[in-house]
């Protein structure tokens, strides 16, 4: 079986990732009980994700010239990541505030820094869109950028995966050449006024839509008349900060390899609870080994 090329475009950020109880309330300050620092942002996340999950990966981003740069694309190079057009701008990378409670639910601030400056690609880093067999993407960069890869992703033959994280409002330019739409209920909700009471929704902006539903599983439709809800993956939940990002990566990988969507979906909730059950984003995401096993298990 060949190697899946997948393209990441998408944000890097240092996590600065504190445990706690609980989520603080508004004017509330609580003491933690640890403390990560590790590279994140969900493009680095989901291209790193990739990567571990067995495909041939290249990141598209942009970094500060501030030390949390430096990090960051030295972890995401040594994730097996070609970060050959991982762009450097003057000022500071992109940074995002995670507390973590005893659930493993998060709360994230984002500051996005250098990430704000990728607002358009070279035709360098188009013909590496061109060339992949599925591009990623998310919006914690400019949608004006997710756009223009999304086009020129869908007049090349590419697949587009887009995961719309953080919710915003969508051009139509953009859901046009979406080929799988990635959202959680509250992201659903933001762009049809709908959630999980109706997620053929969905469907009305792209031809298939995945929403996922936490400790509920996943919902899968298309417009040809698919309409699955695949069960959860049973793990001891720890942090499920980049589950999502794990899930969305296994899911652009598994079909990129060949599988039919519905077991593609089934095979990233087995990378999503995998990564839940690490702490902290990049260094939680789950190899090809452990997504395999636990969809074996499953």
């Amino acid at each position: 079986m060949a190697q899946t090329r997948v393209a990441v475009v998408g944000s890097a950020n240092m996590d600065l990732v504190a445990m706690a109880p609980a989520l603080p309330r508004t004017g509330e300050t609580m003491l933690g009980t640890d403390f990560v620092m590790v590279p994140g942002g969900k493009g680095a996340n989901q291209a790193i994700a990739a990567a571990r999950a067995g495909a041939s990966c290249t990141f598209l981003g942009a970094i500060g010239s501030d030390s949390f740069g430096v990090t960051l694309k030295a972890r995401i190079g040594a994730a097996g990541v070609d970060t050959g057009h991982l762009r450097v701008v003057y000022g500071t990378s992109g940074v995002a505030l995670v507390m973590v409670n005893a659930e493993g639910e998060n709360a994230i601030l984002v500051t996005p820094g250098a990430n704000g400056a990728l607002t358009s690609l070279t035709e360098e880093e188009l013909n590496t869109v061109r060339a992949a067999d599925v591009l990623v993407a998310q919006l914690e960069i400019p949608v004006e950028t997710v756009t223009e890869a999304a086009v020129v992703a869908r007049a090349a033959g590419t697949r587009v995966v887009l995961n719309a994280a953080p919710a915003r409002p969508l051009p139509d330019e953009l859901l046009a050449a979406v080929d799988v739409l990635v959202v959680n209920e509250g992201e659903a909700h933001a762009l049809t006024g709908r959630g999980r009471e109706a997620p053929q929704a969905l469907l009305e902006l792209t031809p298939r839509a995945v929403l996922t539903l936490g400790a509920e599983g996943v919902w899968y439709g298309d417009r040809d008349g698919t309409a699955v809800q695949v069960p959860p993956v049973k793990v001891e939940t720890v942090d499920s900060t980049a589950a999502g990002d794990a899930f969305t990566a296994a899911l652009a990988v598994g079909w990129g390899e060949g599988r039919d969507l519905v077991d593609a979906v089934r095979w990233a909730a087995a990378a999503g609870a995998a990564c839940a059950r690490r702490l902290g984003a990049s260094v939680a995401l789950p190899y090809r080994a452990e997504i395999d096993e636990l969809y074996a298990s499953a």
